[in-house]
C-alpha cells in the first residue's frame, strides 16, 4: 500500500535520528488520504509519543500564513497596495535608500535589508537589568527601532536575500494599518473564519493548554522550549512578530492550503482569487524563486522535483512545511521537531525532498 511505504520512511527517518518525530498529512482534491505520526513530540525531559493532533512551533510558515495572509487581505480590501514605500505606513524607516523599499520588496525577500541579526541578545542583556524587560512592549520597540536604523546591504529589487527582519517589518505595518495587535488580526480575520482552532500565537510568559512538540534545548533561558516560540528574537517582543510566533497543527495547515486552493480554481473565499494568482506567482527578481511570502519550486527545492511549477510553499526552521500543487490539487504538510534537543541536527535537508518525491509518486503515479 502506498501509505505503508510513506509511513514506512516517517519511521525510518526517527529511527535514523532526522528528527524526534514528525506528523505528515497529504491531501488530494480536498480528501485527506495520508495523516499519520511517528516518533515522539518530545525526548527530554522525558519522552512522550508524537500525535496526529500534536502542536508545532511553525516557525517561518508563521511568513504565508499570518503575515502574508493578513497582507493579502489588507490589499484585497485596498487598505494598501503592494508598491507603497513601506515609509508611507513606518516614517521612521527612511534614509540610507530605504524610501525605495516597497511592500513587494518586503514580501519578496528582495528589500536590501539583512537576512537576520541577533537582537535578541542586546534584549536580553538589558533584561539582566531591567526586570521585566524581555517580551515587554519595551523590548519590542527596541527590536523595531534597530531595524528602521539598519543600513541596507544591497540595492533594494537587485537581488533577493531571505530576511526575518523584512517580516518583522510587515508585522509592524500590518499593526499600524489596522490600529491594533497582530495576533488579534490572524485570530479575527484568518484563524477564526477558516476555523483553524488550533492555530494561534502564544505570548511571552503565557501558558496555553495542549500537546506541545518540543524544540530547543536553550542555554539562556535554561530550559527545553515548550509551548513557547523558538525563535530568540520573536520570544523577546513578546512572542507576536511577523517572520516567526506562530503555532498550530496540520489539520489547520490543510484546511488552510484548501482555502488557498480553492481560490486559485475561482471560489471566492477569504480572499479575491486574483490577489492570492498574485501572490503565488514567482517574482522577476534575478536568481530567486520568491512568491510574495510565498516560495516556488527551485532546483534543487525542498518539495523534491516532481512538483509542478505552479507549486507554491514554505519552510520553518524548526523542521516545517508546507506545499501546494494546484496542478495536482494536492497538499502536503511536515511538521517535524527537527531541533529537538538541538538545532545542529540538519538531516532534514536530505529528508525533505526524498519524502516529497516518494508522496508523490506513491499518491500520484498510483492513480495516473
Amino acid at each position: 500500500m502506498a501509505s505503508r511505504a510513506i509511513l514506512n520512511a516517517l519511521n525510518q527517518a526517527v529511527k535514523d535520528g532526522v528528527f524526534p518525530g514528525a506528523v505528515l498529512l497529504v491531501s488530494r482534491r480536498g480528501e485527506v488520504c495520508f495523516h499519520e505520526a511517528a516518533g515522539f513530540a518530545a525526548l527530554k525531559p522525558r519522552t512522550i509519543k508524537m500525535t496526529r493532533a500534536t502542536i508545532f512551533d511553525l516557525a517561518s510558515l508563521t511568513k504565508p500564513v499570518a503575515t502574508t495572509t493578513a497582507v493579502m487581505i489588507l490589499v484585497d480590501r485596498s487598505a494598501i497596495k503592494l508598491d507603497d514605500p513601506v515609509s508611507r505606513w513606518i516614517p521612521e524607516f527612511s534614509g540610507g535608500g530605504k524610501d525605495r523599499i516597497t511592500i513587494r520588496h518586503l514580501l519578496n525577500h528582495s528589500s536590501g535589508l539583512r537576512a537576520w541579526e541577533p537582537l535578541y541578545k542586546k534584549v536580553t542583556a538589558m533584561g539582566r537589568r531591567r526586570p521585566g524587560f524581555i517580551g515587554s512592549p519595551a523590548a519590542k520597540e527596541f527590536v523595531l527601532d534597530r531595524i528602521h536604523r539598519s543600513r541596507l546591504v544591497y540595492s533594494p529589487g537587485s537581488k533577493s536575500i531571505y530576511s526575518d527582519l523584512g517580516f518583522i517589518l510587515l508585522g509592524e505595518l500590518i499593526e499600524r494599518v489596522v490600529g491594533f495587535p497582530l495576533d488579534r488580526f490572524c485570530r479575527t480575520e484568518i484563524f477564526r473564519p477558516l476555523k483553524m482552532k488550533q492555530t494561534f500565537y502564544i505570548r511571552t510568559g503565557l501558558k496555553r493548554r495542549g500537546r506541545f512538540a518540543s524544540t530547543e534545548q536553550s542555554d539562556w533561558r535554561k530550559k527545553i522550549v515548550t509551548g513557547q516560540v523558538h525563535d530568540d528574537n520573536a520570544y523577546v517582543m513578546g512572542g507576536v512578530a511577523g517572520h516567526a510566533g506562530l503555532f498550530g497543527t496540520a489539520m489547520d495547515l490543510n484546511r488552510f492550503a484548501q482555502i488557498m486552493l480553492g481560490s486559485l480554481r475561482g471560489r471566492e473565499t477569504l480572499i479575491s482569487p486574483k490577489i492570492v494568482e498574485a501572490f503565488v506567482t514567482r517574482q522577476t527578481t534575478p536568481g530567486s524563486s520568491w512568491a510574495l511570502g510565498w516560495d516556488t519550486p527551485s532546483d534543487p527545492s525542498s518539495s523534491g522535483h516532481l512538483f509542478s511549477p505552479r507549486s507554491f510553499g514554505h519552510l520553518g526552521y524548526t523542521g516545517t512545511s508546507l506545499w501546494i500543487d494546484p496542478e495536482q490539487d494536492m497538499v502536503v504538510v511536515l511538521l517535524t521537531n527537527r531541533v529537538h534537543p538541538t538545532s545542529r541536527n540538519i538531516k532534514i535537508r536530505t529528508f525533505r525532498p526524498l519524502i516529497h518525491n516518494l508522496v508523490y509518486r506513491e499518491l500520484i503515479h498510483d492513480q495516473a
